[in-house]
C-alpha cells in the first residue's frame, strides 16, 4: 500500500510541477506581449517626461587584447 501511495504522490508532484511550469510559461510571454518594453530599461535613459533620450546615452565598449605583457617585462630592465 505504502508504494502505491508513493507512486501516486510522486506523479502528482510531477503533473502539478509541469503545470506550474507552463502556467509560468504563459504568463510571462503575455507579460511581455501586453507590456511596453521599456519597463526593463535603466531610468536614466529617460528625461522628465518619461521619453527615451536617443542622442545624450554614451556607451563605451573595451575590448580585450590591447595588452600586451612582453612589452611590460622589456621596460623592467
Amino acid at each position: 500500500m505504502l508504494a502505491a501511495e508513493l507512486t501516486i504522490f510522486g506523479l502528482l508532484s510531477l503533473l502539478f510541477l509541469c503545470i506550474g511550469g507552463v502556467i509560468g510559461w504563459l504568463a510571462k510571454m503575455h507579460s511581455y506581449e501586453t507590456q511596453p518594453q521599456r519597463i526593463f530599461m535603466h531610468p536614466e535613459m529617460f528625461d522628465n517626461n518619461g521619453n527615451i533620450i536617443p542622442d545624450e546615452i554614451v556607451a563605451v565598449r573595451f575590448e580585450n587584447g590591447y595588452f600586451d605583457a612582453e612589452d611590460d617585462e622589456d621596460d623592467e630592465d
